[in-house]
């Protein structure tokens, strides 16, 4: 199972009722965050949530409304007296960024570990999720995230038999470990069918629309995505400062076909998105207007 919060909705300013961009993913006991705008311990705190297992933070780029809360969220953790290293992806440069923010957060009772992206496109492991990052298009280096959960095949326990495994390693090889027994070495394909579908969520936010979006959203679980504009006349606007509309981004929907799509990202100027739904609908029927707090909880298909 996969659990998804959207945590902050806006864009640019925080609002008494709307925090900066956050997302939370939860796996298996670990915690996935991409951004960390201003309020997202508060909105955290909201939920119910806990700050402490976040393993991995995703960051899309270096604008303060997506990176400002990173400061205090650090100082919580480690007050919450976590001692396991966390892992902070981003674009190049995130080292000396978060070296900068630590000003007022020097001293962490866990280490950091950094990932900077260079390529367009980057896949990176981490505990139960597969990370894919993509290169989009903002006035500076930002990136799009799809996250992952694979599912191995079903275990067939007659190709086992017939290969004359052990029982004893039955639940090793299931959980994709590779064993030695004697001079043979025992993999996982030997007992497993083929890969079944996982989970996927795919999250942008500060582009303009660009064919990677779609095709990283293609049959997603979830795509989150920037709609920082829903009112006419505001597609000159969106081309200059390289943000989108919520129909351009219901089209990149109905291209990828995700399950469904929510808006997020939000001008402090728009302050009633669901008026403006119906269009958008026209678009991708199932596309939603966001709001703080929302929750899914994503299933593997019953076979």
């Amino acid at each position: 199972m996969l659990d998804i919060c959207l945590l902050g909705t806006g864009g640019m300013m925080p609002l008494p009722y709307r925090w900066l961009t956050a997302m939370m993913a939860r796996c298996d006991g670990s915690s996935l965050l991409i951004d960390c705008g201003e309020g997202t311990q508060i909105a955290l705190k909201e939920k119910g949530w806990s700050p402490k297992p976040i393993d991995v933070i995703c960051f899309t780029h270096y604008h303060a409304d997506h990176i400002s809360g990173l400061p205090g969220l650090l100082l919580t953790m480690g007050n919450a007296e976590r001692t396991e290293p966390l892992t902070l992806i981003g674009p190049r440069g995130l080292e000396r960024v978060v070296g900068a923010l630590r000003t007022i957060a020097p001293e962490l009772p866990y280490d950091l570990e950094f990932i900077e992206l260079s390529e367009n496109r980057e896949q990176i492991k981490s505990g139960p999720y597969v990370i894919d990052a993509y290169r989009v298009n903002h006035n500076v280096v930002c990136y799009g995230y799809s996250i992952s959960i694979p599912r191995t095949g079903r275990f067939d326990v007659d190709r086992a038999r017939d290969a004359q495994i052990p029982q004893k390693f039955w639940s090793r090889l299931q959980k994709g470990e590779i064993i030695e027994d004697g001079e043979r070495i025992l993999t996982p394909d030997l007992v497993l069918g083929p890969a079944r579908r996982g989970l996927k969520v795919t999250y942008c936010t500060d582009t303009r629309p660009v064919p990677v979006i779609a095709e990283y959203a293609r049959e997603a679980d979830l795509f989150i995505c920037e709609g920082m504009y829903g009112e006419e006349g505001k597609e000159a606007k969106a081309r200059e400062y390289r943000h989108m509309t919520f129909y351009e981004a219901a089209r990149l929907a109905k291209e990828a076909q995700p399950k469904q799509m929510w808006l997020t990202h939000y001008s402090p100027s728009l302050t009633r998105p669901e008026e403006f739904m119906d269009k958008v609908r026209e678009i991708f029927p199932q596309s939603k207007a966001a709001r703080d707090g929302w929750t899914l909880e994503l299933e593997f298909d019953e076979e």
